[in-house]
């Protein structure tokens, strides 16, 4: 085991999930801080709050780029140097964030935040992975998630008061003194695990990358553009360098992620159930808030007191999730879960345009609990079955195909929203009316996307129980 090599006291043990907690607060927290602070944003810059997605979108696929690096990065120059390394650049990139003028100034910083999330959280990850045993991983995977989950509950409050009261650019500074937390607590507490070095697949990582920003470009190109034809081409195009990676992969030593790593059937459900489920999912927390500040014409500040519990809900499931999983096992857990959560998207649509927007919060609460449940459950199964030599590309590749999903679907959600505001059937609706068609179609994604977990056994997963 990894600790052979590198002693780890129980001080270490204790304080390394705190490291990752404080990586992942800032992501959740920047985030979910811009999800309550676009309108107000796109306001300043004088852009339509429907198009201010690009400085979402724009870091989600920055980081799903440039993911794969991290485990080449963190085996030449070891977990310690590079996790430091991302903070600053994440905390470099959240001050250009505050100084841009206009969209494309956002958007170029969120790149560059973008870079340092690519590689900090994955590389605390890993070694959080490198250090525990395989019956101790969920246990403090779970205890490095709960503090970060404080990040989604602050996001949307402090980002409607900073917005309503101060000024957006305070969204990004915020970042600062907390980077500064990881930097200390890195520096102090974190192992610096190193694997011998390999010649990095510098081919395959360019193949790659043109493939998912042309999959990515064609699907958020899809809900602007009248002609239609330059965005079949991309998406084919995209397609084509796929298979392009997969024959190269088939063929290189050392390929970026190698093929045999999707032949562990635990990892290859649990990679293709998060691309899938979170079409539906991802684009909740920020279409709800859009819909109340537009189609309700309430403030910043509303709107993120609306979504909060949704986050509060997410620690209690974090806490439970164990129990659940421990009796019912991973494949009941998931299948049923994805349903109910489908069905809560479903129940999004039911408040009229009278009806009192408080109604949202216990739908909210409720739904924020499933999720964390289902996030949970799918990042475990995919390490399941991982053996050593695979922890690297499979963390990794786990890292990428997140971010992929989650800007996967910020993009479908909105090219649903922009097809119901636009279709000549819904001229004579408002627009809350196409949020509610919105939820609907994204609630009916939702469940049908579950069917995927019936590929899992019963007792896939009973390696990572905790009792």
């Amino acid at each position: 085991m990894q600790n052979s090599v590198i002693p780890i006291s129980p001080k270490t043990k204790k304080i390394l999930p705190f490291i990752l907690a404080t990586a992942i607060f800032m992501q959740m927290l920047d985030s979910t801080i811009l999800n309550t602070s676009l309108p107000s944003i796109a306001k300043e810059l004088n852009e339509s709050p429907l198009h201010m997605q690009n400085a979402i979108i724009s870091y989600v696929l920055t980081l799903a780029i440039f993911m794969p690096v991290s485990g080449y990065l963190s085996d030449k120059f070891g977990t310690k140097k590079v996790f430091i390394s991302a903070i600053c650049l994440f905390v470099l990139g959240s001050v250009f964030c505050a100084m841009s003028q206009n969209l494309n100034h956002l958007v170029i910083s969120r790149v560059v935040q973008g870079l340092g999330g690519s590689l900090m959280t994955p590389v605390g990850r890993l070694a959080l992975i490198k250090t525990f045993e395989r019956n101790e991983l969920l246990q403090a995977l779970n205890y490095a998630v709960i503090p970060a989950l404080i990040g989604p509950v602050l996001g949307p409050l402090v980002g409607g008061y900073m917005v309503d009261y101060f000024s957006w650019h305070w969204i990004f500074l915020i970042n600062i003194p907390i980077g500064l937390v990881g930097i200390i607590l890195g520096w102090r507490f974190m192992p610096d695990y190193k694997t011998p070095t390999y010649n990095f697949d510098f081919k395959g990582f360019i193949i790659f990358a043109g493939a998912s920003l042309l999959l990515s470009i064609s699907l958020e190109l899809l809900g602007n553009v009248s002609n239609i034809t330059p965005v079949l081409f991309a998406f084919i195009a995209g397609f084509l360098m796929l298979y392009y990676y997969y024959r190269h992969a088939q063929t290189d030593d050392n390929p970026l992620f190698p093929l045999n790593l999707f032949q562990i059937r635990t990892f290859r459900i649990g990679v293709m159930g998060n691309l899938a489920t979170r079409l539906g999912i991802s684009a909740i927390p920020l279409i709800l808030p859009l819909m109340i500040q537009i189609a309700y014409g309430r403030s910043a500040v509303v709107s993120g007191w609306i979504v909060a519990p949704m986050a509060l809900t997410a620690m209690f499931g974090k806490q439970i999730v164990a129990r659940i999983l421990n009796k019912l096992g991973y494949r009941t857990t998931l299948r049923i879960n994805t349903t109910i959560i489908g069905i809560l998207i479903m129940c999004l649509a039911i408040p009229g345009e009278q009806t009192s927007i408080y109604w949202f919060i216990p739908l909210l609460a409720v739904l924020g609990f499933f999720n964390s449940i289902q996030f949970t459950s799918m990042n475990t199964i995919s390490l399941a079955d991982l053996r050593l030599y695979h922890t690297s590309n499979g963390n990794s590749f786990l890292a990428v195909n997140q971010q992929f999903a989650i800007g996967f679907g910020i993009s479908f959600g909105l090219i649903v929203l922009r097809f119901f505001q636009s279709n000549t059937m819904f001229q004579n609706e408002n627009i809350h009316t196409a949020f509610r068609y919105s939820f609907l179609v994204l609630g009916i994604i939702t469940i049908i996307t579950g069917n995927i977990f019936r590929r899992l056994h019963d007792f896939d997963g009973n390696n990572l129980k905790t009792e």
